[in-house]
């Protein structure tokens, strides 16, 4: 029992989860705490990161950036590595969806929803990855969705962005893999969230789309945990580069 214990441990590692301050990034962020990860979580919010620490039980630490702000992300990657050390676990929860319909999409909605969903992962952990390679260990868990392979009304700038993300989690896998750092993605169904409340707010929506899994419920924050401990710690020591939907079996009908 120890060692299976132990296959799943995350207890020691340091971790850095982006969007802590609300929905799955600080669910990801408590569960890891709570698990024994020294955790780095990153917000715009300081607010609801302190938020975020007082209810949570492990060593944490906050930092308030906006990621979307490419130029802040080499000065992110030194800030999170200065309370417990350079991370073992990188967590890119962070995102946003304007929710914007093709003919009305913005510049201004399409360029801020490709920083902070797309462009951000990479490159923070472009800056983050030389760490690990010198442990020769890491994990990075990127946030896929149901729109990486569904098309959904007034979500073409995210869906772009989320389709990226699949091919972002191969491409980061056949690029670091060999240096003991694994990558992969969660794509979550549909979570009642801060990013999601819209579908929420109508109940018959959400009823809908409870119906189309095979499991017959929209998912809780909970529901999340194990597929996460899982992806960061040795039980996945040989799982890269792959996407694991946890949508209940949505995408599966």
């Amino acid at each position: 029992m120890d060692k299976m214990h132990d296959l799943f441990s995350v207890k020691g590692k340091v971790a850095c989860v982006t969007g802590a301050s609300s929905g799955l990034g600080r669910r990801a962020a408590t569960v890891l705490a709570e698990a024994g990860a020294l955790v780095v979580g990153v917000a715009r919010r300081a607010d609801a990161l302190a938020d975020w620490q007082a209810e949570t039980n492990g060593d944490t630490h906050a930092v308030a950036c906006d990621i979307s702000d490419r130029d802040a992300l080499e000065p992110l990657a030194t800030e999170v590595s200065s309370p417990f050390g350079a991370p073992d676990i990188l967590i890119h929860a962070a995102g946003i969806n304007t929710r914007q319909v093709a003919d009305e999409v913005t510049p201004e909605g399409w360029d801020v929803t490709v920083g902070l969903n797309l462009t951000a992962p990479f490159f923070l952990s472009q800056h983050l990855v030389p760490a690990m390679k010198a442990k020769n260990w890491g994990r990075i868990v990127n946030f896929a969705s149901l729109q990486s392979t569904r098309a959904f009304p007034g979500g073409i700038a995210y869906g772009a962005t989320k389709a990226g993300i699949a091919q972002l989690t191969r491409a980061m896998a056949e690029a670091w893999s060999p240096f003991g750092i694994t990558a992969n993605a969660v794509g979550p169904g549909f979570f009642h969230t801060e990013l999601t409340a819209a579908v929420f707010e109508d109940p018959a929506r959400a009823a809908t789309n409870a119906a189309q899994t095979c499991i017959g419920r929209n998912g809780t924050v909970k529901d999340m945990d194990g597929p996460l401990l899982f992806l960061c710690s040795d039980a996945s020591s040989y799982v890269t580069g792959q996407v694991l939907m946890v949508d209940g079996g949505f995408t599966a009908k």
